[in-house]
């Protein structure tokens, strides 16, 4: 193997070998497993607690491996943010955003996928969670280890299914909440892939399109960064703070609309500010995007770490709670240590194994600017909006991943209608009776000319040749165009392949591994 190659690798996190980061995550699984044990005095077996805690912080572990990079892995992919800077901002809000805002209370069923009535007793509902939750943080760790970004919300869904149809039979389940989070698996990316496209078309046409790019800028781009402040207000007051403060939607978006106009008229002068001393470049318009991009990183992170951190506590929470007062309940107490086993497990998971998954988000799909990756960014904040207000359950990871995807298709879709055009050039050209070398300036003019004059050249040249129709050598240089692929397609199918069969994988992990915990309770008794 390269050295140089392991010496990246190996600076990507924080110089440590795969030796000490699994020494690291051991030991933080261990101490948490030996601090519920030592605290656990309140419950009626200390030893399945301090073996459910651990197996949390083996979960939560495993969240900032895998669904921490979608918050931050376009912000990488565009260079705004360093892989180092970038693990400190997700597991600083991450952290944040669980022990602020994570709530004092938690449903003991995600999702309402199982009717907790059916299931006889505490006993078997806490073998249950504790199969789910194991069920869980093993897919999650062999997606991780195969650089697939997946739903961790799905995986202990599928967890609490399988175990929940092992314990109580096929009538347990809600098939219809099923049938939804199935849906939820075209619906998430595809909704997150057109909102971002979408932008990045605006963008495209009304800035980088645009002759005098910066001056396009000096109106667009705090018109955007308004807009951004505007979704992400929206969406962190619904989502992120949702269990401080009660907002409907109405609400939530009157209270960032206040905040984006008052970030209108400071950000304003900035962007102007900034706009003198740019040279009209398309880099030069990314680098207006950079601090936003910044800030959008850590908002996601901090409205990630607030919900998600429910994936790992949330079953730990119901253990808990059942071996305290020896019956199943609806919702379930989170004390400080069980929330802090959450915040922290996502921050150490993230800076052990995050950047293995951030690169694959960020650079392994589709080549990103700081453009792109704002795109990616306001589609993952407008899409949970608008599935909130229409019950639809989306999937945060599905909605980033599906607007990488959504960028890099428009990106082909640009590139092949940017190669038609030179192929037409190059046929009217010749169709002119033109030789190599007016053929070959054509091209030039064409490549370094504005929108405008683009277009007022292809009308030149299919004048000159007087309409003529399709050559043969056009046809061959359309074909090859449609033949570019900018986003990598082993990375779509691998990804759609983990996506489709994650609650089904944690299904059945969930239901061997509740049997086998089941037999091991019978063979004590």
């Amino acid at each position: 193997m390269d050295p140089s190659k392991n010496q990246k690798v190996n600076s990507s996190n924080f110089g440590f070998s795969d030796t000490i980061r699994l020494v690291i995550a051991i030991a933080f699984v261990i101490v948490v497993g030996l601090y519920a044990s030592s605290n656990g005095a309140a419950v009626s077996n200390v030893s399945i607690l301090a073996i459910a805690a651990a197996i949390g912080a083996y979960m939560a572990l495993n969240i900032g491996a895998n669904d921490v990079a979608n918050n931050v892995g376009p912000a990488v992919g565009s260079k705004a943010l360093s892989m180092t800077g970038a693990i400190l901002i997700a597991a600083i809000f991450e952290a944040a955003g669980a022990l602020i805002a994570g709530g004092s209370v938690v449903g003991t069923i995600k999702k309402g996928i199982i009717n907790p009535n059916a299931i006889a007793d505490a006993e078997t509902f806490i073998w249950v969670m504790m199969a789910a939750l194991l069920a869980g943080a093993l897919w999650l760790n062999l997606a991780t280890y195969v650089g697939a970004p997946v739903s961790t919300t799905h995986s202990i869904v599928g967890g609490v299914l399988g175990a929940g149809i092992a314990a109580g039979g096929w009538d347990i389940a809600n098939w219809g909440q099923m049938a939804a989070i199935a849906a939820s698996w075209v619906i998430s990316p595809l909704f997150g892939g057109v909102i971002a496209a979408s932008f990045l078309i605006y963008i495209k046409r009304s800035v980088t399109y645009q002759t005098d790019m910066i001056a396009a800028a000096r109106k667009v781009v705090p018109l955007l960064i308004a807009l951004m402040v505007w979704a992400f207000s929206t969406y962190l007051i619904m989502k992120g703070l949702k269990k401080l403060w009660k907002a409907d939607i109405v609400t939530a978006a009157m209270v960032g609309f206040g905040i984006a106009i008052v970030a209108y008229f400071l950000v304003r002068p900035f962007i102007e500010k900034a706009a003198d001393n740019l040279k009209n470049t398309k880099n030069s318009v990314n680098d207006l995007f950079t601090i936003p991009l910044i800030i959008s990183a850590a908002l996601l992170s901090f409205a990630h770490g607030a919900n998600d951190v429910a994936n790992a506590i949330g079953p730990l929470a119901a253990i808990n709670d059942a071996l305290m007062t020896g019956h199943v309940s609806s919702k379930a107490a989170i004390p400080l240590w069980i929330m802090l086993v959450g915040g922290l497990g996502i921050a150490v998971g993230l800076a052990l194994y995050g950047p293995k998954l951030i690169k694959t988000v960020g650079s392994e799909i589709t080549e990103l600017d700081k453009v792109r990756a704002f795109c990616i960014a306001m589609a993952a904040a407008i899409t949970v909006i608008i599935a909130s207000q229409l019950g639809l359950p989306v999937s945060s990871t599905h909605i980033a991943v599906g607007g990488i995807f959504g960028v890099g298709f428009l990106r082909e879709y640009v590139k092949a209608s940017y190669n038609k055009k030179i192929a037409a050039i190059i046929s009217h050209s010749e169709d002119a009776g033109h030789d190599a070398v007016q053929t070959n300036e054509f091209v030039t003019r064409f490549e370094s000319a504005s929108v405008e004059e683009k277009r007022a050249l292809l009308r030149e040249l299919k004048g000159l040749a007087d309409n003529s129709p399709i050559s043969k050598r056009e046809r061959k240089g359309l074909k090859k165009a449609t033949k570019q692929e900018l986003v990598k397609r082993s990375a779509l199918l691998k990804i759609a392949a983990a996506w489709i069969i994650t609650v089904p994988t944690s299904a059945i992990l969930s239901a061997m591994i509740f049997y086998m915990l089941l037999g091991f309770s019978m063979s004590n008794l």
